[in-house]
């Protein structure tokens, strides 16, 4: 086996929590870290930790993990931000430096919800400038007549899943539910009872209007001067999603002019905002920025970057990194992932050396998923078998690329024999090429490699395996018997395919325990066989 080896931490590897986290996240580290805390918000203390040498920064929202702080750290890998946003974090700086970048995006989603909710009630009836009134000594119950929610129509701005939320407890209140996402198939809004419809048509028939929309150039100020002409004077805005996606100036000229009633707030195209004309009128009940301010909320934002810190350090893949190539990555793609992994350090290993190119050709069932993320995994595989340590799903293409490394991925509907199978061709050096195919077999997705170059094999990736390529003849499985037995590694397993009788042949075996290079030059030797590899499966 080829080795090279990449400089780690001794001992355990340290967590750094710059923020103050609930007890929970601890337990979900587990014992397996050496945790050190500091001040995250104070940078000369965080800046000195991180130059101390840490694998992992947890952080909250004070901690700014500029290109600076990146570069100060030594042999860090992981940023992981309890929360959902990141505008702390220099996201473009972490991938060039090889740290990924995680957070924890739905964590949150049951408290904006239902902070939503909180806007939108309070709005309807007042409760914040009634309030103030009963504080100031004023008993004013004529000037806060407010409006029911029951059989109003409420128009949900991007109905992805705190809209999904939102609309369920709504409907509990009699109110009928419209929404709009040009992203979402009706069928699954149908699902939920609720009705896809154009923006036009939200803004013309809602009451009441909550906005659930990431700020993007497409959807800043999506709820501006325009749409503000095209609803009714009756209608009640709630934004507690994204500053910037309501237009704030033309929002306040609609409520002085009488054209939208009132409006809840809980983000601002510019945070903090203290200062805002809006926070002076009685129509409007504001908050700061408070959707993800739960207990239960930062607690699950804790044990799920937890989670994630546990599986980057592992080498996993990590569904909540932000800065890996890929996008979400779906629940079928998901399993063939370690598959695709253990394919190339097959390819690799047999090569001798790694590979100038890896091609994943997903066939079948699965081509209808986004299986990019699967180019990847081939690099990490092939990385992995020449010994290299610490590599991840993001610092992956940037140690392949060192290595003149690339690697592609392209997919097919048509799968012959099989439901679904992925083909991993490797191009090397010299011209020649090995191909692996692999396949997930049944219910439990079972892992098997399928062929190698051509010859049909029906292999469970174990551990410890080793190949023969040679010129069919009698006494070659004898000869290999013989050789592994003289050096006490027991055969759990073998399989042989062929050409045809007397052509080029492939052996391919399963043994409970590594085979040395000294076993492999003896197994050549005593077979005659074209080529010999012994390889060691790392997960």
């Amino acid at each position: 086996m080829i080795t090279e080896k990449a400089a780690h931490h001794v001992g355990k590897p340290v967590v750094l929590i710059a923020e103050e986290l609930s007890p929970a996240t601890l337990d979900a580290l587990g014992p397996d870290f050496e945790v050190r805390n500091c001040d995250g918000a104070n940078r000369g203390e965080l800046l000195a930790e991180l130059s101390k040498g840490v694998d992992a920064v947890l952080i909250r929202s004070a901690t700014k993990m500029d290109a600076e702080a990146i570069m100060a750290a030594k042999g860090l890998k992981v940023i992981a931000r309890a929360g959902v946003g990141l505008d702390n974090v220099d996201i473009p700086a972490a991938t060039t430096a090889g740290v990924m970048v995680v957070n924890a995006p739905t964590s949150n989603i049951v408290s904006a919800a239902e902070l939503a909710i909180s806007l939108l009630l309070s709005s309807a009836r007042f409760i914040s400038p009634a309030h103030a009134a009963l504080r100031n000594g004023k008993w004013a119950r004529s000037k806060y007549t407010g409006a029911e929610l029951f059989e109003k129509t409420l128009g949900i701005v991007g109905f992805g899943r705190i809209g999904q939320l939102v609309a369920h407890r709504m409907q509990a209140f009699g109110m009928n539910v419209v929404a709009y996402d040009p992203y979402l198939q009706p069928a699954r809004a149908a699902q939920l009872g609720v009705e896809l419809v154009e923006l036009d048509e939200l803004l013309k028939h809602s009451d009441f209007i909550t906005i659930h929309l990431p700020k993007t150039k497409e959807t800043a100020n999506l709820i501006g001067v325009e749409a503000l002409k095209k609803v009714k004077p009756s209608v009640r805005i709630i934004n507690a999603a994204r500053g910037g996606v309501l237009d704030e100036a033309a929002l306040y000229d609609a409520i002085t002019e009488g054209r939208v009633a009132g409006a809840g707030l809980d983000v601002y195209v510019t945070e903090p905002c203290t200062d805002s004309p809006l926070f002076a009128l009685d129509q409007v009940v504001a908050t700061p920025h408070l959707g993800a301010s739960t207990d239960e909320a930062q607690e699950r934002a804790g044990i799920a970057v937890a989670v994630s810190v546990r599986k980057a350090l592992a080498g996993e893949l990590v569904p909540d990194a932000v800065n890996v190539k890929g996008g979400a990555i779906h629940e079928e793609i998901r399993p063939s992932l370690a598959l695709v992994e253990k394919m190339a350090q097959i390819a690799t290993g047999i090569a001798g050396e790694l590979p100038t190119n890896l091609d994943v050709h997903v066939r079948g069932d699965i081509s209808e998923y986004d299986s990019s993320i699967l180019a990847i995994s081939a690099l990490k595989g092939a990385l992995m078998a020449t010994g290299a340590e610490d590599v991840t799903y993001v610092n992956a293409p940037g140690l392949a690329s060192e290595r003149n490394m690339t690697s592609s991925s392209d997919s097919d509907p048509v799968s012959p024999e099989y439901r679904s199978m992925i083909s991993l061709h490797c191009a090397l050096r010299n011209g020649k090429s090995i191909t692996v195919d692999g396949t997930l077999m049944g219910i439990r997705k079972v892992e098997k490699i399928i062929a190698i170059d051509g010859f049909d094999l029906d292999l469970p990736p174990a551990e410890n395996l080793l190949f023969l390529r040679y010129s069919d003849r009698p006494g070659v499985v004898g000869s290999v018997g013989n050789a592994l037995g003289k050096a006490a590694i027991n055969i759990a397993g073998m399989q042989v395919a062929r050409a045809s009788a007397g052509g080029s042949a492939l052996m391919a075996i399963t043994v409970d325990s590594p085979v040395s290079e000294a076993i492999v030059k003896a197994v050549s030797k005593e077979t005659g066989a074209d080529l010999v590899r012994s390889v060691t499966l790392v997960n």
